[in-house]
């Protein structure tokens, strides 16, 4: 009686694969394990595991890089930050405060008040600048708005009341006056004579003039090209002061005729003339306080 397999060839049994099936172990050489391919799968499995764990540390390399390299992506980040424009910084309320130490004080300084022009014209003290006819009225000819005034005789006298009428004299004499000047302007058939009195001090002109009423009239001064004018005809006269000087104008016509109410153009030259004076007094100040200021 023979043994032999039934159904087909024997299949193999090998312990990684699931479908294949274990053969009993009868101790026989026939049904005795395949070492060979025990050890073949054996060294697969190992080899399997190697490839995992190389795998994984790859991963694991490639992770750590990523995170290296993310942050070089942030410092980097930051260094752009601080590369920005102060445009693109936070405000100045939103950055610490500094150590902490007080702010040093300073004692506080006192700017001196700035120079009154008028100071320098009201006393003879501060009042030192050259003065003379020509000073206060240069060139040949004054420009008062649209209308040109053409410039006559001028005159100088330290006499006051010779160079006055009426009530004017005694009201120069009374407050030591010093000197008069005076500078006739023509424009048309009209003329104007301008009178500067000078005292020692501001109380004094201020006090001339007070004591002035309609009666108080400069002379008018011809000469130079300029008829006379204003000596016995009806004129037209202005007083006023500022600082140490008193200043009179007297306007009429050239050929005689008495201005009356309608003559708006006899006022007009005698207001131009008024306001020029004034306003070259007051830059007599102005000139004197700018240089006392800078010396």
């Amino acid at each position: 009686m023979s043994f032999g397999q039934q159904g087909g060839p024997q299949s193999q049994w090998d312990p990684w694969k699931p479908q294949s099936q274990q053969q009993p172990w009868d101790g026989g050489a026939a049904g005795s394990p395949d070492w060979a391919a025990l050890a073949e799968a054996s060294e697969t499995r190992n080899k399997r595991r190697r490839l995992l764990f190389i795998g994984g540390g790859a991963l694991a390399t490639v992770a750590i890089g990523t995170a290296v390299a993310m942050a070089v992506v942030s410092a980097n980040g930051d260094d752009e930050a601080s590369n920005r424009p102060a445009s693109s910084l936070p405000a100045a309320g939103g950055l610490p405060s500094g150590s902490g130490t007080s702010t040093p004080s300073f004692a506080p300084t006192s700017v001196p008040p700035p120079l009154d022009p008028k100071d320098f014209v009201a006393s003879k003290s501060k009042d030192t600048a050259p003065l003379a006819p020509d000073i206060l009225y240069p060139g040949t000819q004054l420009t008062m708005g649209s209308t040109i005034y053409k410039k006559g005789p001028t005159a100088d006298t330290k006499n006051c009341a010779s160079a006055a009428k009426g009530t004017l004299p005694k009201a120069l004499t009374g407050n030591d006056c010093t000197r008069l000047m005076r500078v006739t302007y023509t424009q048309g058939g009209i003329a104007v004579t301008v009178g500067v009195a000078v005292f020692d001090t501001e109380a004094a002109a201020t006090k001339a003039k007070s004591q002035t009423n309609k009666q108080s009239i400069v002379a008018s001064l011809d000469g130079k090209g300029v008829k006379a004018f204003c000596n016995s005809a009806i004129c037209r006269s202005t007083i006023n002061s500022y600082g140490r000087y008193a200043y009179f104008t007297i306007t009429g016509f050239t050929n005689g005729k008495d201005v009356t109410d309608k003559d708006t153009a006899v006022f007009s030259t005698g207001d131009d003339l008024a306001e020029f004076t004034f306003r070259q007094i007051r830059r007599r100040g102005e000139a004197q306080a700018s240089a006392a200021a800078d010396g």
